[in-house]
C-alpha cells in the first residue's frame, strides 16, 4: 500500500541515519505537520526522527511487549501520514500523535485479550557529570520507583507515564486519555499517594514524583 511504503521508508532512513540540517531542526511539528498533508516525504521523515522514540516508550509501557510497540509504533506513523490534512491544531502535534498511540495500543490489547498491562522499564541516560556513588544511587532509586509504578493501576500508571515521563500537561493528559482535567487531577493525586506508600513501605520518605 502506498502508504505503508512511504513509512517503511521514512522508518528505515530515519534509524540508518543520524544527520539532521539545522533547517530541519528549525521547523516546527506544525510546519510539517502541514507539509506532510501536502505529500512531503522529508518533513514525514523529520517528524518521525522527532517523535519515534517518545512514542515507542510509550507504547512499550503499555502493550508490554517490544515486537507488538514497534508494529503499532508503524501504524501510528501510517495514521500521521493519512491524516495530517485532518489536523485541526487544538493541542500540540505531539499530544495528538500521542493520542493515536493510545488509541492504537488500547485496540491491540483489547483485540489480543491481554490480561494486563506490564511495563518496561526505560532506558536510563547516563549522566557523565555523576560520579560512580551517586549514578548507583541514582539507579537504585529508579529500579525502585519503577517497581512501585509497576503496581499502580493501569489507569494510575498511564497518567504518570504521560506526565512525568512525556512532559504532557493536566490539560493536554486529559486531550490524550479522552477523561475530564479534574478527573486527570484526580488520578495523579491517588497515584502519588499510592507510590508514596509504597515507597514507605521500602523504608523511603520520598517517591521524587
Amino acid at each position: 500500500m502506498q502508504y505503508n511504503h512511504a513509512i517503511s521508508g521514512v522508518a528505515a532512513a530515519t534509524r540508518t541515519s543520524t544527520a539532521k540540517s539545522s533547517s530541519a531542526k528549525a521547523t516546527s511539528d506544525e510546519v510539517l505537520i502541514g507539509l506532510i498533508a501536502k505529500g512531503d516525504k522529508d518533513a514525514m521523515r523529520v517528524l518521525f526522527a522527532r517523535h519515534n522514540l517518545r512514542v515507542f516508550r510509550f507504547l512499550i509501557r503499555m502493550v508490554g511487549n517490544e515486537a507488538t510497540a514497534e508494529d503499532l509504533l508503524n501504524e501510528v506513523f501510517v495514521h500521521v501520514w493519512r491524516t495530517a490534512d485532518r489536523f485541526e491544531a487544538r493541542s500540540q502535534v505531539s499530544t495528538w500523535i500521542l493520542g493515536i498511540a493510545r488509541y492504537k495500543a488500547l485496540t491491540a490489547l483489547r483485540s489480543r485479550s491481554f490480561d494486563e498491562l506490564d511495563d518496561e522499564v526505560a532506558e536510563a541516560i547516563e549522566d557523565t557529570a555523576d560520579d560512580p556513588e551517586i549514578a548507583v544511587q541514582k539507579a537504585e532509586r529508579s529500579a525502585l520507583l519503577q517497581s512501585c509504578l509497576n503496581q499502580l493501576s493501569g489507569a494510575h500508571r498511564q497518567v504518570v507515564d504521560l506526565i512525568y515521563y512525556h512532559e504532557q500537561s493536566i490539560e493536554e493528559v486529559a486531550q490524550i486519555i479522552g477523561v475530564p482535567q479534574n478527573t486527570v487531577k484526580t488520578r495523579v493525586f491517588h497515584a502519588r499517594k499510592r507510590i508514596a506508600e509504597l515507597m514507605a513501605a521500602q523504608g523511603v520518605e520520598h517517591a521524587w514524583l
